[in-house]
């Protein structure tokens, strides 16, 4: 998954691909007809606002230079006041859409708007009913991140790890505006910490052990000495690799002591002035109208209309198939007593599956992810017609996050091709990640799942800018897991009964999450409830699956999109062969992607016009 930018995710997450005016004739967007040019110029104008006000998406997209590279100096605005501009902002622009009949449109175009209204509708709508929670950027999690501080939100996890990852130090002047957004820190935490009271007034307030898990983050950031502080070690280690003279590390250690200490202190002090209201429960019932919330999350990070009930008997069936799928592969493998997930465990603990927790440890692990992700990229030829040459990074998560942050995510490339794309891999514990499920997870995160994704629609999509800031978690995290599938298709698990049978793990573990995310937030299962039957079900170690059900707890309803998209890729390209009989090809199937992430009821719609019923 994109943590953030999951590909971050949402029902709409920004993938942050916006272009920049020098950009534009990169990819640019056909139109035929007069309405649609119209479109293009109305879309183009909202996303030229959008680099305006979110100066972290210009630099995510490699686009803050020219009449931008102000916004390099910047921060995103994450005051309470600007989550309202954001969402009657949404509402503003689905109305000028939506003023645009269809008969000015051609098909593609129609799609194009179809895309952007839907995401606008699901932002303004929720936005106006929910009040409460993160500001978020254009797209992202917002109105349904519920929680401003938790262990996974606030500008204090979000901002070390964007300035980290994100920023470019190749010049003095970008060493400046790293120490100008540094400057610019203390007032997004401040902003955090007034939302925190606000929300914390109204009774909205994440679980206690999420409170406890962030003022333990926080104080760990706080406690550095000011120069070792990351805030400050990193740039002097990017201006250091830059060969840029300057004590840069004392320069932000300065800005550190001064000022951005006394306002993690004042988030400290408002965290433990609330931290007696935090209750245990980790779902979201406890919220005022918590059960039409956590419904219409739900909704819009799946894209469909399931109940959580709906959802939940879905998810036991498939973890009940998918039991019975590895149960004669465990016999085979030696292994006849016990559950599933228990035999999983034991193959799993095994010391021929697992790297040493040290540093050499973690790099062979990630010299074998980088191995695996060069072997299939051969095969690529084979089921795609586009084959991008993008380069892409597999990294760990920097350690300062790894006690919050996902197993893994992915980030996609900025436009402009100066940054990779990259699959970052949580390795606090590499005991978390035995060889049986390496492979897989390569093919979800980098090649043919996310990064492959994203470059193709990068080198060869035709799609209007602000159509490249918009992903739907459903359509997104569906199509890795189907890349997983793919991956087997194309033979890569032939004489690796092993990794077979972690393949089928990551299938259970994506169908448990439906069980988990509603049993927590919609059938009122206790932590240790949901961490039980995940152990259990998955043979996952327990560290690895409490910190996924402490996410589930303050992004209720995300986790349930990877198991429904990928049911619907699979019953889609099931649907397109039995149209096309003899002459279908998987080539013609993923030139899909080329038309850009979407809510699934438009995948669908846009299958029926790739693939008709015959005679139609």
């Amino acid at each position: 998954m994109d943590r953030r930018h999951f590909l971050a995710a949402g029902s709409a997450t920004g993938a942050a691909l916006l272009g920049a005016p020098a950009l534009l004739a990169q990819t640019p967007a056909k139109t035929t007809t007069q309405g649609d040019a119209g479109m293009l110029a109305l879309m183009d104008a909202m996303a030229q606002e959008d680099l305006a006000l979110y100066p972290e998406l210009a630099t995510e997209g490699g686009l803050d230079v020219g009449k931008l590279a102000g916004q390099r100096r910047r921060l995103n605005d994450v005051s309470r006041a600007a989550r309202e501009r954001k969402f009657a902002r949404a509402a503003r622009r689905l109305r000028q859409l939506n003023a645009v009949p269809d008969s000015a449109l051609s098909e593609p175009w129609r799609l194009h708007r179809a895309v952007v209204a839907y995401a606008y509708e699901r932002q303004a709508q929720g936005g106006a009913r929910y009040r409460f929670g993160e500001t978020g950027g254009t797209f992202d999690y917002a109105p349904f991140s519920p929680f401003v501080i938790s262990q996974q939100t606030g500008a204090y996890y979000t901002v070390p790890d964007f300035l980290a990852s994100q920023h470019p130090v190749a010049t003095r002047a970008d060493a400046e505006a790293w120490l100008a957004r540094l400057a610019a820190f203390p007032a997004s935490l401040d902003a955090d910490t007034a939302g925190l009271r606000t929300d914390a007034a109204a009774g909205v307030l994440a679980p206690d052990f999420a409170l406890d898990a962030a003022r333990a983050q926080i104080t760990a950031l706080r406690n550095y000495p000011p120069e070792q502080s990351p805030l400050a070690a990193k740039l002097a280690e990017k201006a250091r690799a830059s060969g840029i003279p300057g004590n840069w590390a004392a320069r932000a250690g300065q800005i550190v002591r001064r000022a951005v200490i006394p306002a993690l202190d004042r988030q400290l002090a408002a965290l433990a002035a609330v931290r007696p209201q935090a209750r245990p429960d980790p779902g979201v019932w406890r919220l005022p109208d918590g059960e039409r919330f956590y419904a219409d999350a739900l909704a819009y990070h799946t894209t469909t209309t399931l109940s959580p009930d709906e959802v939940h008997r879905l998810g036991l069936a498939q973890v009940a198939d998918l039991h019975a799928r590895l149960d004669p592969l465990l016999r085979e493998a030696g292994l006849s007593e016990g559950t599933v997930g228990a035999r999983i465990a034991q193959i799993s603990k095994r010391s021929d599956q697992l790297y040493p927790n040290t540093d050499a440890g973690r790099a062979q692990l990630l010299a074998y992810l980088i191995d695996t992700n060069r072997t299939i990229r051969a095969r690529m030829g084979e089921v795609f017609r586009t084959l991008p040459a993008d380069a892409m990074d597999i990294v760990r998560v920097p350690p300062e996050i790894q006690d919050g942050a996902p197993g893994g995510y992915a980030q996609a490339g900025s436009l402009d091709g100066k940054r990779p794309g990259r699959f970052y891999i949580n390795l606090k514990d590499t005991a978390e990640w035995p060889r049986l499920g390496l492979d897989t997870l390569v093919y979800h995160e980098a090649i043919p799942g996310h990064l492959w994704h994203g470059a193709q629609v990068r080198a060869f999509g035709d799609l209007p800018l602000l159509r490249r800031a918009i992903n739907f978690a459903a359509y997104s995290e569906g199509w890795a897991h189907y890349a997983e599938q793919l991956a087997d298709e194309l033979g890569m698990y032939e004489g690796d009964p092993l990794g077979r049978i972690g393949y089928l793990q990551a299938l259970l573990y994506r169908a448990v999450r439906l069980v988990v995310d509603t049993g927590i937030h919609a059938k009122r299962w206790d932590r240790a409830r949901a961490i039980d039957y995940f152990v259990g079900a998955t043979g996952f170690l327990e560290g690895r699956v409490q910190r996924e059900v402490d996410r589930y707890a303050c992004w209720p309803g995300q986790a349930c999109a990877y198991k429904i998209g990928h049911n619907e890729w699979v019953r889609l390209r099931r649907l397109a062969e039995s149209r096309a009989g003899p002459e279908f090809r998987l080539k013609d199937f993923h030139d899909l992607l080329l038309a850009g992430t979407m809510p699934l009821v438009l995948l669908a719609r846009l299958v029926d016009q790739r693939f008709p019923r015959r005679g139609s």
